[in-house]
């Protein structure tokens, strides 16, 4: 092991010696060249700031970047020092490829136009920036216990966090801290085993979309929560970069003796964003598609939705009319995913596989496309308005017909064996 050392020793020390005199005779001999003004983008070098000094405009994140260069981009790509936290960036290159590449019809030019836009949006740096405090909403403190006292005629959430004690503690963060990060999952797999082929994407689309619209609603019209009003009070104005609080989640992390919500929520980057409430949109979501597929379901899922409304309450984290706000979303996207493209729920047919065994051969009829976990079972109107012949019947969503064209099934038909 010594003489091993002493050898890598050696080899150091011969190898920094080469690197010297290759550096010397370097410099020497390109020292006599006149080479002109090099061109900028050949004579870049990283610069090494000490701590102290201070940030250009360029390296400062909170500027507002407002040029349109790709090719500043990819100068401040080349000073990024990369560390094991930008794998997901390479996760959502990878997600966006796989999603480009499913894109139906395959459209080779679509396709590449799509992914040229996305890089685009990525590399010019007025597209790839937050946006500045000095353009964002002012951010309301009044609106929202104004509207809670003209509504309802009190504050409901300080109210109901009046009163405090562990076991409530803990009723409330089993929907509010476990629920809400775990039903979105739990629900898709349930609608994928047991419902019509079909709904599982509809309803990932409608959480998107409903997360999307709420976001955004939150952006444009910051609001904050009950908790701001109990720390400090209806006089004091909020502004951005505040710290933000876990009001009752705290006491779960005193009781569990773990830091799982205090250092997240504190640090948050949407601590306004009170209105609407997205936990009880997504409950109220959840809900209407587990009630509208399995109707035994639907005095549990109601139930659970009032448990969250109260934990959110409770909690000091949202206002009662912050709750009315996220489930009227929640309604309104449910409603017309149900009205235009949900696939029709078989009362007879237990889970996936049996709505795909009649599309093939008895049950279902010769369907054209058979069953698509993309678009389910074809359901068009011009279907449902005909004269219920084995032809026209044969392209309804999960329409079963008996070989001789019996026992036809319409909306009407199917809603009535449904509700009984």
């Amino acid at each position: 092991m010594q003489k091993l050392n002493y050898t890598l020793l050696n080899l150091a020390v011969l190898g920094l010696s080469v690197s010297n005199f290759v550096s010397s005779h370097l410099t020497s001999h390109l020292s006599r060249l006149n080479l002109g003004r090099i061109p900028e983008v050949f004579s870049y070098r990283r610069l090494e700031k000490s701590p102290e000094a201070p940030l250009s405009a360029e390296e400062d994140v909170t500027t507002l970047k407002t040029s349109f260069s790709i090719e500043e981009s990819l100068r401040r790509l080349r000073r990024r020092k990369w560390s094991i936290f930008d794998i997901q960036y390479v996760a959502l290159a990878s997600l966006t490829v796989v999603c480009l590449w499913m894109i139906e019809p395959a459209a080779p030019i679509l396709k590449t136009a799509a992914f040229l836009g996305y890089m685009l949006l990525l590399f010019m740096p007025v597209t790839s920036h937050f946006v500045p405090y000095d353009i964002r909403p002012l951010v309301s403190v009044k609106v929202l216990p104004a509207l809670e006292d003209i509504l309802y005629g009190a504050d409901l959430s300080n109210i109901l966090s009046e009163y405090t004690h562990p076991v409530l503690d803990v009723l409330a963060w089993f929907p509010y801290g476990i629920g809400h990060f775990g039903l979105p999952a739990i629900t898709s797999a349930l609608l994928f085993l047991f419902a019509a082929p079909g709904t599982a994407p509809r309803f990932a689309r409608s959480f998107g979309w409903m997360s999307i619209a709420g976001v955004a609603l939150q952006l444009l019209f910051p609001c904050t929560p009950p908790w701001y009003e109990k720390v400090h009070g209806l006089a004091e104005p909020a502004a951005y970069g505040m710290a933000g609080s876990p009001a009752g989640l705290a006491r779960i992390d005193a009781l569990l003796g773990l830091d799982l919500y205090t250092t997240s929520f504190t640090t948050a980057p949407v601590p306004f964003g009170a209105f609407p409430s997205l936990h009880a949109a997504d409950a109220a979501l959840e809900a209407m598609f587990l009630g509208h597929c399995f109707p035994r379901l639907r005095g549990f899922c109601a139930f659970y939705v009032a448990w969250l409304c109260w934990a959110t309450m409770y909690l000091n984290h949202h206002y009662a009319v912050d709750l009315v706000g996220g489930i009227a979303i929640a309604a309104a996207i449910f409603w017309t995913v149900r009205a235009r493209w949900l696939p029709l729920q078989l009362p007879d047919k237990a889970h996936r596989w049996e709505y795909a065994a009649g599309a093939g051969e008895g049950g279902m009829g010769p369907l054209r496309k058979g069953v698509d976990e993309e678009m389910g079972l074809r359901r068009r109107d011009s279907d449902l308005d005909s004269d219920h012949s084995a032809s026209s019947a044969s392209t309804l969503c999960g329409s079963p017909l008996t070989p001789t064209g019996e026992n036809q099934w319409t909306r009407d038909s199917a809603s009535s064996k449904r509700s009984s």
